[in-house]
């Protein structure tokens, strides 16, 4: 019976290999071909030499980087307590839903709608007017930048600490409390450890999208905040270089396996 059964499974992987080998796999290949491609058809690493060279590449990359932090750390902060509160509250199936409908919305759409209330005649300025509020306009700011990808970002921090939160068995905190430990203590010693590997992947699914972003560094920042992915973007559609778009893009790609290998390592330390 185990044999038959093993040829079953291998059947049914055959579908996810194909799709990894098509959509993943051999894209990256072709993306690195280009990347080390010349004019006259010979092999070539310049572009990967000036990439590590160019101050203005360099400068991209910390950039990209520090936002990404920076987006990650509130998505996170935010996104704790907000989970912490749907694992212990009654009608969580109503708040999930609440949560993970703007998912369900274009990410274009999303950035207009931002546009309209960021705006200086946006919504957020009437509020601020009609409290009597000094009026701002956070549209085409760095600060404006890092709210809505924030906002967008949420719902992919939310509900990996939330699983991990839900998978931690209640009679391990009544134990806790049963042996004289506050609240305070249960919180540091049980239960955020047990929660730390949706932590890890929430952070996974945020510090890596947003690595690449570049509709929000365009539309919401006004190409003031400039990222990676902004700069993959200029060279595709407006320089027409795709050879140094292409090793951004392999660059990019190293950089997110990097933080994935690291956070899996974390994993299996702790």
């Amino acid at each position: 019976m185990k044999r038959p059964l093993k040829k079953i499974t291998k059947l049914y992987a055959i579908p996810y290999f194909l799709w990894i080998l098509l959509f993943v796999i051999l894209p990256v290949c072709v993306l690195f071909i280009e990347s080390i491609h010349k004019a006259d058809g010979g092999i070539t690493f310049a572009h990967y030499q000036e990439f590590f060279t160019s101050k203005l590449y360099l400068q991209l990359t910390l950039q990209s980087i520090l936002y990404s932090l920076i987006i990650t750390s509130l998505t996170l902060m935010l996104s704790y307590p907000t989970a912490y509160f749907l694992q212990q509250c009654k009608h969580k199936d109503l708040w999930l839903m609440f949560i993970i409908l703007p998912t369900w919305v274009n990410l274009l759409l999303k950035a207009y709608a931002f546009m309209g209330i960021l705006a200086k005649h946006g919504s957020l300025n009437q509020i601020l007017q009609a409290l009597g509020l000094q009026e701002t306009s956070l549209l085409f700011t760095a600060t404006g930048f890092i709210i809505v990808a924030t906002y967008i970002e949420l719902p992919f921090m939310i509900m990996p600490i939330y699983t991990a939160l839900e998978k931690i068995p209640h009679e391990l905190i009544q134990a806790s409390y049963d042996l004289g430990a506050t609240k305070r203590q249960t919180f540091r010693h049980v239960i955020w450890p047990l929660s730390l590997s949706g932590v890890k992947s929430g952070i996974q699914a945020v510090f890596i999208p947003t690595l690449s972003l570049f509709m929000l560094t365009r539309l919401i920042s006004g190409n003031r905040v400039m990222t990676l992915g902004s700069a993959i973007e200029q060279h595709f559609l407006v320089t027409q270089d795709w050879e140094m778009g292409s090793t951004i893009g392999i660059i990019l790609i190293g950089l997110m396996f990097s933080l994935m290998l690291l956070t899996k390592r974390d994993s299996r330390e702790t």
